[in-house]
Parts: C-alpha cells; structure tokens; sequence
C-alpha cells in the first residue's frame, strides 16, 4: 500500500507562487507515474500534470502549461508541483497520485492524497 500527503497549499494572490508537495509512504513509488489533480467546487476532478516514473516524460494541461512544473525525487520519495503567475482560476482542491500508468486518466491512479486547498485571490 502507499500513503500520500500533500502539503504546501494555502491563500495567495494572484500572480503569486505555490510549491505543493506530495510525500509517499508505505512502499517506495519510485516506479509509479505521478500526477497532481484538481476539483474546484461544483466542477469536476481535472487533470493538472503528470510524470513519468523516471522523471524523463511530463505532461500538462493546457490550462497551466508554462506556468506549472511537475517533479519528483525519488530518493525522497517525494514530487512536487511548482505553481507560478497564479490566477483566481487555479483555485481548487489539488489532489496527487500515483499509478501505474502515465497519463490524465485520474481512473488509472491507484493512490490518493487527502487534498490541499490552493485559494488565489484577485
């Protein structure tokens, strides 16, 4: 089994900067794919960025592509997303997972985080 715990959100003001992070126990993910995913209030859970087990493959949504930056450290047993030039859009519940496939079908992921709330302000 793998836990996850994100960590990082908050309030911040539009153009301003988030690290979440998403610390993994339980058995090593170093083998997973990775994504972080979002859910605003009465919207469906979206795909926000994804990468491969080895580091070597990201993908983004549209929606934040340029502005968000997905890693990892496998040593860590840690990943994380940077978020830059925040907009009032971006708000939601940021979720990550893990799983064994690669991509933005959240149904693919086998593990969750619990949430962190990101809330920008404009």
């Amino acid at each position: 089994q793998v836990q996850l715990v994100e960590s990082g959100g908050g309030l911040v003001q539009a153009g301003g900067s988030l690290r979440l992070s998403c610390a993994a126990s339980g058995r090593t993910v170093s083998r997973y794919a990775l994504g972080w995913f979002r859910q605003a209030p009465g919207k469906e859970r979206e795909f926000v960025a994804a990468i491969s087990w080895s580091g070597a493959r990201t993908y983004y949504a549209d929606s934040v592509k340029g502005r968000f930056t997905i890693s990892r450290d496998n040593a860590k047993n840690t990943f994380y997303l940077q978020m830059n030039s925040l907009k009032p859009e971006d708000t939601a519940v940021y979720y990550c997972a893990a799983g064994p496939v690669l991509g933005a079908d959240w149904k693919t992921y086998n593990y969750w985080g619990q949430g962190t709330q990101v809330t920008v302000s404009s």
